[in-house]
């Protein structure tokens, strides 16, 4: 496995990669889609692009055989705290450990080239059992709660107006 930082010319296979994941019937093969309570995009090819021109973020990429296999997002909150997002394994590949790597690649990283001591992210707090797979791997519910964005066809269309996200920190 080969893990490298995307580049603007890694959108498109990036962008197909996180929507087969997250979207449609193709991510129903994995276990950690959200099919099930949103339609529409997860993301978009110019939230991408905004995303790696942006010196505080990174998309980090895990690629085998010349093959994009998964990737994670970080973003750099302040001096000490990072943010982990985008989490995305192919769904033909998931429950194989990609993710698990994955995690501990993106803590690794914002630890030693950002100097971050705590790893946040929000999770739709309907997901129960991917937050059970955060807290397995030390991950905590801080019992914070941030808003949907209800309304905003860039992060998907709810199928339920309850959704809200559950805030997660892990001491890195």
């Amino acid at each position: 496995m080969n893990f490298r930082t995307a580049k603007i010319d890694d959108v498109e296979p990036l962008h197909a990669l996180i929507e087969s994941a997250y979207r449609g019937d193709s991510a129903k093969r994995g276990w950690t889609h959200e099919a099930d309570l949103l339609g529409g995009q997860r993301t978009d090819p110019e939230s991408l692009a905004a995303i790696l021109a942006n010196p505080d973020q990174r998309i980090l990429l895990a690629e085998a055989d010349g093959r994009l296999q998964g990737c994670v997002q970080l973003s750099r909150v302040d001096a000490t705290t990072a943010y982990l997002g985008l989490l995305t394994v192919d769904p033909e590949l998931q429950a194989g450990g990609l993710g698990k790597r994955l995690l501990n690649h993106g803590e690794a990283y914002v630890r030693e080239q950002w100097q971050s001591q705590i790893m946040e992210m929000t999770v739709i707090k309907q997901r129960e059992e991917l937050i059970a797979y955060y807290e397995r791997r030390g991950y905590v519910r801080t019992g914070e709660y941030r808003p949907f964005p209800h309304g905003d066809s860039r992060f998907g269309l709810p199928k339920s107006d309850l959704l809200e996200f559950a805030v997660l920190r892990k001491e890195i």
